[in-house]
């Protein structure tokens, strides 16, 4: 049994570089693959789990994979909320 939890180390590394490239190779593979919408943050998910997993935590799995969430859902987030606010800003215009 899991007796603590594990400690996960963030840095600015995470936000400065794991994020967007998240985001940019989802909207590649996207654009490629012609993914549907409704796949698209399974993408993301995966893609932050793998960059995790084998560039930025490899040393600590438990950390990978937690950080690897945390990549995809960021990513679909800010890809949504900037989607949602060019699409009311070209509205108003």
């Amino acid at each position: 049994m899991l007796s603590e939890f594990p400690v996960i180390h963030t840095n600015v590394w995470d936000a400065i570089w794991g994020i967007p490239v998240v985001i940019l190779l989802t909207w590649i593979i996207k654009k490629i693959f012609n993914v549907k919408p409704a796949y698209v943050p399974s993408v993301a998910t995966i893609l932050g789990l793998a960059i995790s997993i084998f560039i930025s935590h490899r040393e600590n799995l438990s950390a990978g994979i937690f950080m690897g969430f945390i990549y995809g859902g960021v990513a679909v987030g800010t890809y949504a909320a900037l989607k949602t606010s060019i699409r009311a800003f070209r509205a108003k215009a």
